[in-house]
């Protein structure tokens, strides 16, 4: 059956309408309470889909400002040339296509919150401009000379590791500093366990009272398959798959594709010796040349090696060209001809007379 509707046991105020358990989302949350009355810039770290947006606008919803408006600008979205003008503002005639002077994002949210999404995405050359806006609670339009002040609370979100972009130079530290007052960090869906049926019943819920459907029940072996998925695009890959579930739903039990889930494949291990590694380059090689080991474009010419040297290296590894195909060692087929289509017929291929009982034989 569904999941109860209320899923914070605690009444939380600032955060009764986000749904998680998870010992590390209670940790997040009991952070959000901790920072939300507070006037001080937070920073939000997590991967895309972890749901940044909706922890600033429980952030705003507990903060003093909460009457106020919460106005978000997502610095990625938004073209380079225009990104100062969607947080400043302009003036009419301050550039080609100004016809009216414009309201920027900052002044919208005055006495509010301004959530910046995707911060690490703000080009460097304006990000003093903020600093100064931010430090100062004032700044200028385009295309105006006077200050325009503000009383603005910063909350900014970004899926990137903004202290490596300092030590690289693309971030401002001084901005950083600035941001950085308050750190919250969002696990991951695969990390949040127990999570996932609280979201998957709020989702179907949602998306079934949208559609006009009765869904009431979630079968077990739908929960477990959605359980297992490490779901790389988090929880708005999760909203988005139940979604599609929903629609696919015809009766009062909820029909999912789990067909569409493609579980993620554990990587290939990395090669422990110097031979695995020589196994791994040299099997990638031959099958970019679809086994052909010597000749302009052969195996042993791309390895910087005689043809015989090759050979007798493949001996050595015992590689041929049925051993790889039983054996699975996680090399990709970048290119080449396909198996069984013709190549170069000549005693420079796997499968000449020189070499077909190495192919055979390994």
């Amino acid at each position: 059956m569904l999941a109860p509707r209320v899923v914070d046991t605690e009444s939380r105020p600032v955060t009764s309408r986000v749904i998680g358990s998870s010992p590390k989302f209670r940790t997040v949350l009991e952070n959000v309470e901790l920072v939300a009355p507070v006037d001080c810039s937070v920073l939000i770290h997590g991967e895309t889909g972890t749901g940044k947006e909706v922890i600033a606008q429980a952030i705003h919803e507990g903060s003093q400002r909460s009457q106020n408006r919460f106005v978000a600008i997502n610095c990625a979205a938004i073209p380079a040339a225009l990104v100062e003008s969607e947080l400043f503002g302009h003036e009419r005639g301050a550039f080609t296509g100004a016809l009216h002077q414009r309201v920027g994002r900052l002044e919208a949210a005055d006495g509010g919150t301004l959530f910046l999404d995707e911060i690490g995405d703000l080009p460097l050359e304006l990000q003093p401009k903020l600093l100064r806006a931010l430090q100062q609670q004032e700044f200028e339009r385009l295309g105006s000379s006077r200050t325009t002040r503000v009383d603005v609370r910063i909350v900014s979100a970004t899926n990137q590791d903004l202290w490596d972009m300092v030590k690289r130079h693309r971030f401002r530290a001084d901005l950083f500093y600035r941001l950085n007052v308050f750190a919250l960090a969002l696990p991951p869906l695969r990390e949040r366990e127990g999570d996932i049926p609280l979201l998957v019943a709020h989702f179907v819920r949602t998306f079934a009272e949208r559609q006009g459907k009765s869904i009431e029940h979630i079968p077990d072996h739908v929960l477990k398959a959605l359980e297992r998925y490490p779901w790389p695009g988090n929880i708005r890959e999760l909203q988005n798959f139940i979604e599609r579930s929903v629609i696919f739903t015809r009766g009062s039990e909820l029909r999912a594709p789990i067909g569409e889930l493609v579980h993620a494949q554990k990587p290939c291990a990395a090669p422990r010796t110097l031979a695995d590694a020589d196994r791994v380059h040299i099997v990638t090689t031959l099958k970019e040349t679809n086994w052909v080991v010597g000749g302009a474009n052969g195996a042993a010419a791309r390895l910087g090696l005689k043809r015989t040297t090759l050979i007798a290296k493949m001996r050595k590894l015992g590689l041929s060209r049925e051993a790889a195909q039983e054996v699975d060692i996680g090399v990709p087929h970048p290119g080449g001809a396909p198996d069984g289509a013709p190549g170069d017929q000549d005693d420079d291929a796997i499968g000449s007379d020189e070499t077909s009982a190495l192919t055979k034989s390994g």
